[in-house]
């Protein structure tokens, strides 16, 4: 079969899909592998509980299952949830938003690829856009996103080196060149790898930037606010008619729900929502039917803030205590200073070997994790730094697997510095 340019494109070994199948190989074989490279969410038992109830009264509802079941929703998806979500932000967050700011899609994955596809690539002027990354690293999913090449540009980071071993990555905002050739802005807060957080003040900048420009500001809230709360240090939820908001249902526990919900202006979602019709002719309900209720309550905000973000909070304390227990205090390691999500984002300094060899040494050993260079998309050099860092899911095993999971990781960390 001879494929398309689309059909090669997507076929290949993107970042994401060499993942995924890693995931998929690991979890059909026979032999017993730590899994500490993808985004599952961790398994939280109120959470599991609150939504076994809700199954429970959903399936004693012949009309509701025969909505859920038996009927599409809206291309700009359901309408119930719709409205409960505009009025949860216009009411807790006081962002002035209708139900014609707010679209839904089967997860958050592919509204980013309507988006960037929307605002970068090929245009009818003879033009080529991209979308700007303020820093790297960022989420590996952006990478392979674009229906064209080069769909991304990015920045590196300014690296602020803390105590403690830690560091965090900050915007260098000298490093960002925004002109004819920008589609819009994207940046994850917090992000998909290190757990950063950018602040309010270069939330505000980038904004502005963005306005100055005339393109579009995109935030990935898929771990942040106002759910499912994933952020471990001060923040505020931003949004203007400038800003389109993507937010998800997957890491509040429902990631098996695929709901993507994204907030933007008007236009934006008109357009979003037609795309979302060819491509999928609807959105899924599932999602709807079991949190709609809850988001017109609120409770959703309650269970982010006092459920699911301190379960998390104790995985990360107790992966941060055994990373420094296991590991020889001699290697020159760091964390990313870590202000969200649900991964430990670690720095080799000078590791003679690559964040690639030492995945496959790890891989061998029956641990799964992600090296880093996956994740530095959009820059042009051969940045070392990039070919120093991994990436750990301290969240989706129990804690004895976390424990012998870093442990091995030390000790094949320790045998490449020292041989």
């Amino acid at each position: 079969m001879k494929l398309s340019a689309f059909g090669q494109k997507f076929s290949g070994n993107a970042g994401i899909t060499v993942l995924m199948d890693d995931i998929t190989n690991a979890l059909s074989s026979d032999r017993d592998t730590i899994m500490m490279g993808g985004g599952n969410p961790a398994n939280i038992p109120q959470i599991e509980a609150i939504m076994q109830q809700r199954l429970q009264i959903l399936s004693s509802n012949p009309a509701a299952v025969r909505q859920l079941l038996g009927s599409y929703d809206p291309a700009q998806g359901n309408m119930a949830l719709i409205d409960a979500l505009a009025e949860l932000f216009s009411k807790k967050l006081g962002w002035p938003v209708t139900r014609h700011n707010i679209a839904l899609t089967n997860g958050s994955q592919s509204a980013f690829f309507m988006l960037f596809n929307m605002l970068a690539g090929e245009f009818d002027d003879g033009s080529y856009k991209q979308i700007q990354l303020p820093m790297v690293p960022e989420y590996i999913g952006y990478a392979d996103a674009g229906i064209g090449d080069n769909l991304f540009i990015a920045a590196h980071p300014l690296i602020d080196e803390l105590e403690q071993r830690q560091f965090k990555y900050r915007v260098k905002f000298d490093d960002l060149h925004i002109g004819p050739n920008t589609g819009a802005i994207c940046v994850s807060r917090p992000t998909n790898p290190t757990g950063n957080v950018i602040t309010d003040d270069e939330v505000e900048q980038l904004d502005a930037l963005a306005q100055n420009h005339n393109v579009p500001l995109i935030i990935d809230g898929a771990y942040g606010l106002p759910f499912p709360g994933l952020i471990y240090t001060p923040a505020s939820p931003f949004w203007n008619d400038n800003t389109i908001v993507c937010l998800s249902l997957s890491k509040f526990g429902l990631p098996g729900a695929r709901t993507g919900i994204v907030v933007a202006n008007e236009e934006t979602i008109k357009t979003l929502s037609g795309i979302n019709t060819i491509i999928n002719l609807a959105s899924g309900s599932f999602g709807a039917a079991l949190t709609t209720d809850m988001i017109a309550s609120g409770e959703i905000i309650d269970l982010s803030q006092n459920v699911v973000r301190p379960a998390y909070e104790a995985q990360l304390a107790f992966a941060q205590t055994t990373l420094q227990q296991v590991m020889d205090p001699t290697i020159p390691y760091a964390i990313h200073k870590p202000e969200g999500t649900m991964f430990m984002w670690l720095w080799f300094k000078g590791m003679p070997i690559s964040s690639q060899e030492l995945y496959e040494r790890l891989k061998q050993e029956g641990v799964i994790v992600v090296s880093g260079h996956n994740f530095f998309v959009g820059i042009k050099d051969d940045w070392q730094h990039q070919h120093e860092c991994i990436r750990i899911n301290y969240a989706a095993q129990n804690p004895e697997r976390i424990a012998q999971g870093l442990k091995l990781i030390a000790q094949a960390v320790g045998q490449a510095y020292l041989g």
